[in-house]
C-alpha cells in the first residue's frame, strides 16, 4: 500500500487575493516502485467513458475566464470521492477541506454567502463520483483526502515581515500540508508529489524541518526535478517542473485555482457593490495597479489598511 499526495497552488503572482495551496491524497494497493503506474492505469479505466479530462493543469482547464465549470466539477467530483458527499456553501466547503486556522479578517467574511457549486451541477458531481469511484477501487486506488490552506494577504504580508520570501511562503504551506497527511494517513510508504516551487531546486533543509526527518538522502537536484528519500520515516518527495502530468498534482492544482476564483470573486463583489465604478480583476500586477487606483477611495472609506487589501510581492 502506498499513499501519494500530490500538491499544487494557485495565486503566486497576483497583488491581489490569496495564495492558495491544495494538496489530495491518494492510495494505490502498490509498492512504492509501482504505483505510479498502478494509479495511471486505474485512472485511465476509471476516465475511459469521460469526455476531456477529468482533472488536469488547472490553465490548460480555465484559461481566460473560460471552463470555470470544468474546474469546479473536477475539483468537487474529487471532494466527493474523498469524503461521499458534496458541500453546498463556502463554509461546509472550508469546514470539510480547509487546513489552518480561519483568517480573521474581511476576506473571509465575504465568502459566508458563497454558494457552492457555483456554475456545475450537483447531482452530475456526484453522478460522477459515484461511477468513477468503484472503477478506481476496482483499480486499487482512491482518493481520501483533500486539504487546502489560503493565505490571504494580511497574513502573506505579516510573514513577509518575519523575513520569509515568496518562495519562502509557498514552500513552508506546502510542506506543511503535505506533513499534515502523512502523518494523519501513511501507514506504510509515502509518496509527495509537488510542483516545483519557483526557481527552488535545492529543499532538503525544509524537509527536514517539516516532517522532522533526521536525515534527508538527496536522490536528485536537477534543472527539472529535485527528489529525497526522507529516510527512516518512509517517504519520497518529489518537486517537478511540469508536476501536473501527474493526476494528484493537477488535482490539487484544479482544487487550488478553484479556491482562488471563487474567493475572487467574493472579492469583486463586495468592493463593486461598495462602489460600482470599481471593475473586477483577477489581481495580476498590472490589473491590480489600475484596481488600486480605482478602489482607492472605497478602501479608504472602509478604513481597511492596505496590508489587508494588497499582497507585497
Amino acid at each position: 500500500m502506498t499513499l501519494i499526495i500530490g500538491t499544487d497552488e494557485a495565486g503566486y503572482g497576483p497583488n491581489l487575493g490569496p495564495l492558495v495551496v491544495a494538496a489530495t491524497a491518494w492510495r494505490v494497493t502498490a509498492d512504492p516502485s509501482a504505483a505510479e503506474r498502478a494509479l495511471a492505469a486505474a485512472l485511465t479505466t476509471a476516465l475511459a467513458d469521460h469526455d476531456g479530462p477529468l482533472w488536469d493543469d488547472s490553465k490548460r482547464i480555465y484559461r481566460g475566464g473560460a471552463g470555470f465549470t470544468a474546474l469546479e466539477r473536477g475539483g468537487l467530483v474529487a471532494a466527493a470521492l474523498a469524503t461521499g458527499g458534496l458541500p453546498r456553501s463556502w463554509p461546509a466547503w472550508a469546514a470539510a477541506h480547509g487546513d489552518g486556522p480561519a483568517e480573521p479578517t474581511p476576506e473571509t467574511w465575504w465568502l459566508d454567502d458563497a454558494g457552492v457549486p457555483l456554475e456545475a451541477d450537483a447531482e452530475e458531481c456526484l453522478r460522477l463520483a459515484a461511477r468513477i469511484g468503484p472503477r478506481l477501487a476496482a483499480g486499487g486506488a482512491a482518493i481520501v483526502a483533500i486539504r487546502w490552506r489560503v493565505i490571504q494577504p494580511a497574513a502573506f504580508n505579516r510573514l513577509l515581515d518575519l523575513g520569509l520570501n515568496k518562495s519562502d511562503i509557498l514552500s513552508q504551506t506546502t510542506l506543511d500540508l503535505a506533513a499534515g497527511l502523512t502523518a494523519g494517513l501513511g501507514d506504510g510508504r509515502t509518496l509527495v508529489w509537488c510542483d516545483r516551487h519557483g526557481g527552488r531546486r535545492r529543499y532538503a533543509g525544509l524537509l527536514a524541518r517539516h516532517f522532522a526527518a533526521p536525515l534527508v538522502r538527496v536522490v536528485e537536484e536537477t534543472a527539472t526535478r529535485s527528489g529525497y528519500e526522507l529516510e527512516g520515516a518512509g517517504c519520497r518527495v518529489e518537486f517537478s517542473v511540469g508536476g501536473e502530468a501527474r493526476a494528484p498534482v493537477a488535482a490539487a492544482s484544479m482544487i487550488a485555482k478553484y479556491v482562488r476564483e471563487v474567493a475572487m470573486r467574493a472579492f469583486n463583489a463586495h468592493w463593486s457593490g461598495r462602489h460600482p465604478t470599481i471593475a473586477p480583476t483577477a489581481g495580476y500586477p498590472v490589473d491590480a495597479a489600475r484596481w488600486r487606483r480605482q478602489a482607492a477611495a472605497a478602501v479608504a472609506a472602509a478604513g481597511m489598511p492596505w496590508d489587508a487589501v494588497w499582497r507585497r510581492a
